[in-house]
């Protein structure tokens, strides 16, 4: 695989916190990327910023609770003004809502936070760098969705995540010609907080394959990259 150098350049990971995002932001400086980790609250990534840093890179840390407007606003105002160029964009953050076992009582309450945190904010943070990564003819934004099938007890999660695909499909068309490259990624179904203890799959495992996304100089975009493909091997 030919591999695009990522080193020197800015990478946003949302939800770096923990799990998946916290894992990506590591993989991410180990080869060089510089890191603006955000979580709800900046406090949540303090010891990762420090060992982020100790890898020889910059850091810096953002916070906005995803289910606010007016919080993703000041967060985006914020790195667009004074912030560095971001030229990759991981939107990892995402919430799951109940599971139902009444499925066909599923409280609206549900699909408006799962779309919120899950579509809105993603798209509208895409938007907001995407100008940037065109001007500098070089982007990559890795939009994270789900395998989820066949489970209406979790239908606002899944249908949230199928319209992250959707904003995919039809968006990243519009940018690969301005050297920018907007795909998905599917981590699998692993022990984190959103996937729970019995998911069949280690967090770390999600290493090195949510990489490639970024990492891949082919030209390729609109496609479904999955983590699992690549466990266990190098790239």
């Amino acid at each position: 695989m030919k591999k695009a150098n990522i080193q020197g350049k800015w990478a946003l990971v949302t939800g770096a916190s923990r799990g998946i995002g916290r894992q990506i932001s590591m993989g991410l400086a180990d080869l060089g990327c510089n890191v603006v980790l955000h979580s709800r609250d900046s406090a949540g990534t303090r010891d990762l910023a420090e060992v982020v840093a100790g890898k020889g890179v910059q850091t810096m840390q953002v916070e906005a609770e995803l289910a606010d407007a007016g919080q993703v606003d000041s967060m985006l105002a914020s790195l667009l003004a004074e912030g560095p160029p971001v030229d990759i964009v991981y939107n990892n953050a995402a919430i799951m809502t109940p599971y139902r076992s009444d499925w066909v009582d599923v409280p609206a309450a549900d699909f408006r936070t799962s779309f919120e945190v899950n579509v809105t904010a993603l798209i509208r943070i895409c938007h907001a760098f995407i100008p940037g990564m065109v001007e500098r003819k070089w982007g990559r934004i890795v939009n994270v969705t789900s395998g989820i099938a066949d489970q209406p007890e979790l239908i606002a999660y899944a249908v949230s995540k199928a319209a992250v695909d959707k904003f995919v499909h039809d968006t990243a068309g519009k940018l690969h010609g301005d050297g920018v490259l907007m795909n998905l990624l599917d981590p699998g179904w692993l022990r984190t907080d959103l996937g729970g203890p019995h998911a069949p799959g280690a967090v770390e495992s999600v290493l090195p394959g949510a990489l490639v996304p970024v990492l891949i100089d082919d030209g390729t975009f609109g496609q479904l990259f999955r983590a699992q493909d690549w466990a266990g091997k190098q790239i």
